[in-house]
């Protein structure tokens, strides 16, 4: 009755709405976690992080730690179809486009992200080439502080990004990288590129089906995608282990990759993501289980620093492919007519 009171009142708010699967559209879908649940799984985390943080850690340094673009769900549903997570009620389209044209960070905030990510994205300028080949150009899609354009730089490869954030395409052009302000719907290219990516973004759109056939648009005939989301299974299967006797690990493996209170809009199982995929004219290639970039810095004590460390390395030991809580998937863009169709009835009315 509480949960249901809650909703009741929040939903009384023009900026949410309810929502069938944005992947297949099923309106059956199994409650993952209500109000009370996420209040529970932010309480959580807060706890977690002030364990591991230097008691003057300023508030910039908890972006991406406790303070996330978007807030912490109102209640988490996986589709009985096709076991995608994703909020429902979620965020309309104008309230999540004004969440992040609006977010503000200060620059120390962005320069120690910038700085935090680049090795972890160096790791993914590799894999990238080791699937794409060693020269071509590309499109980074929410490409934010531009570690990975950055990343990119030592390459063959002659990568642009774009978002729609204004902070964030200011600092990436004072760090001497090539980025434009808008959405992917915003690119037009003289020719088509050889590679699109879309790392730590793609579980926050409103429409994913509407970007991958833009993706599409401007890619060549056999041209690459590159998607890193959460696991949605991974989610699920750790979540349920909060109330057990494994509950203090569970707490970690999920803080550790930023899926404790779920910051993000949706997160993906095989089936749904594969399914997207075909819908949209792509064929997979290639698939990495990974964790979350490293997010310990100078403000973490040493036992955190050490913890998170621990908990990844051995999450890279033994979670691999779709068991891991990251997963990139890479995938070509099929050539055919039938490829085209596809992509244009995913976008239909």
């Amino acid at each position: 009755m509480r949960t249901n009171v809650a909703l009741a009142t929040i939903m009384s708010d023009a900026s949410y709405e309810f929502t069938p699967c944005p992947v297949c559209g099923a309106v059956a879908a199994t409650e993952v976690a209500g109000v009370d649940d996420i209040r529970a799984e932010v309480e959580r985390l807060w706890a977690f992080q002030g364990r591991r943080l230097d008691g003057e850690t300023p508030i910039c340094r908890l972006i991406d730690r406790v303070v996330f673009s978007q807030g912490p769900p109102l209640r988490l549903v996986a589709c009985d179809t096709c076991a995608h997570v994703y909020r429902n009620p979620w965020e309309r389209r104008e309230a999540l486009e004004r969440a992040y044209r609006n977010a503000q960070a200060s620059s120390i905030s962005f320069e120690h992200l910038y700085r935090a990510q680049r090795p972890a994205f160096a790791a993914q300028a590799r894999r990238l080439l080791a699937t794409a080949g060693a020269s071509g150009r590309g499109l980074e899609v929410g490409s934010y502080v531009g570690a990975f354009l950055a990343a990119m730089q030592r390459t063959g490869w002659s990568f642009e990004g774009v978002d729609i954030s204004r902070d964030a395409v200011a600092f990436a052009a004072d760090h001497g990288l090539n980025v434009a302000l808008g959405g992917i719907e915003d690119v037009h290219p003289g020719r088509p590129y050889d590679a699109v990516v879309v790392y730590n973004t793609f579980e926050q759109l409103y429409d994913p089906v509407a970007v991958l056939c833009s993706a599409r648009r401007v890619l060549r005939a056999g041209g690459l995608l590159a998607l890193r989301v959460p696991n949605g299974t991974f989610y699920r299967r750790w979540r349920a282990r909060l109330r057990g006797p494994f509950a203090a690990f569970a707490v970690r493996i999920l803080a550790h990759n930023n899926l404790l209170s779920f910051p993000y809009r949706q997160a993906f199982s095989q089936r749904s993501l594969s399914l997207l995929l075909d819908r949209a004219g792509f064929a997979p290639v290639r698939v990495v289980g990974d964790t979350l970039v490293p997010v310990a810095d100078h403000w973490t004590t040493w036992l955190g620093a050490v913890e998170e460390r621990g908990v990844k390395w051995l999450e890279r030991l033994v979670q691999r492919g779709w068991r891991a809580p990251w997963v990139e998937v890479y995938a070509r863009r099929r050539p055919d007519a039938a490829g085209d169709r596809r992509a244009a009835l995913a976008t239909a009315p």
